[in-house]
């Protein structure tokens, strides 16, 4: 099946985000926030660019009408969202701000079903709010008092943005996810080095800048890529349920350097988000449905979707990309909401 690719392209995701953030929290202490911030944003554009300029094959071209879903999904998740973070976060204890992160997942998850209608069922509903509580426990530290506050609310804000962000570049995924993580990294990391240069931040020498922009570029860059993989063949909601075991995944990273025993809780965490995946992995989603004729491109393989003649000379190599078209096609096979899979 398409799907366990996709999967894992989900998982290791969450694990390279995840993994992430103890390095960038290593670097925290020496480079302002929002600069650092810039940094790990630029470091994954212009990383990513690097390689397109580098990679000597067609790439899933993104068509002229998806030119919207990208700018609103630049401008919600590469500008506002970065910019509501940093001025919640100035003012929001960690505690809060950590439990408040978690909602990016479940904005993304409600704005996929109800908005966008993408299909769902309670085996689903239930694994994602395994998963959420997974992450809340994780984050939730008794010792410290919450509060909801015009920051937390810019906290919240800014994971609503993000959730928006993932939904649009759904609509996007048959482009060329590099391409599509690199501009979205480029706009994050100008608008945060902007605002970081506007606020005075002093910059730090070339070696932790050089180690910030590598963190960026495979925590945030080839993350986002697989991100976007994930997201055309699973569609927003479990994507975004897989990727919300990025926090676990950053513990147990901490942990590991840190050379700590882990708490009870972060077992339990472990259990209801390991309980969570085991419910969308498992899921089986087959009834008869309809194709409607359509014509898109995007990198794919001669499977039962994509029995097409060529007019042009090919090689027989797989996958490979180009314009073409889908006749009707009414038949039934398990699925997910993926690219050819979008139907209530």
């Amino acid at each position: 099946m398409p799907s366990h690719p996709a999967v894992a392209s989900a998982l290791l995701a969450a694990i390279l985000f995840g993994a992430s953030t103890p390095a960038a929290k290593v670097l925290a202490g020496d480079i302002h926030p929002v600069l650092l911030a810039g940094l790990l944003y630029a470091g994954s554009g212009l990383g990513l660019s690097l390689w397109l300029v580098l990679r000597n094959q067609r790439a899933s071209r993104l068509e002229r009408a998806g030119l919207p879903w990208l700018a609103g999904a630049v401008l919600a998740g590469g500008v506002v969202a970065p910019v509501l973070l940093m001025i919640g976060l100035a003012s929001t204890g960690a505690a809060t701000a950590s439990l408040l992160l978690n909602l990016e997942g479940v904005f993304t998850a409600l704005l996929a079903w109800f908005v966008f209608r993408e299909n769902f069922d309670r085996r689903i509903a239930l694994g994602m709010a395994l998963i959420v509580a997974g992450g809340v426990l994780l984050a939730f530290d008794p010792g410290k008092s919450l509060a909801v506050s015009t920051a937390a609310l810019a906290v919240a804000g800014a994971c609503l943005a993000w959730a928006i962000d993932n939904n649009l570049t759904r609509k996007i995924a048959g482009g060329d996810p590099v391409a599509i993580a690199a501009i979205k990294g480029l706009a994050a990391g100008a608008v945060n080095l902007a605002i970081a240069v506007f606020a005075g931040a002093a910059w730090p020498g070339a070696a932790h800048a050089a180690a910030a922009a590598g963190v960026g570029l495979v925590g945030y860059g080839v993350s986002l890529a697989l991100f976007v993989v994930a997201l055309r063949e699973l569609g927003a909601a479990r994507t975004a349920a897989y990727f919300s075991t990025a926090p676990f995944v950053g513990v147990a990273a901490a942990l590991a350097i840190l050379g700590e025993a882990p708490a009870p809780a972060f077992w339990l965490a472990g259990m209801l988000m390991l309980a969570g995946v085991w419910l969308h992995v498992s899921e089986r989603h087959v009834h008869e449905h309809a194709h409607e004729a359509m014509t898109h491109e995007h990198r794919h393989v001669h499977d039962e979707h994509h029995r097409h003649a060529h007019d042009f000379d090919w090689d027989g190599v797989e996958p490979h990309s180009h314009p073409h078209r889908h006749a009707p096609l009414v038949h039934s096979h398990r699925h997910y909401p993926d690219l050819h899979h979008r139907h209530h």
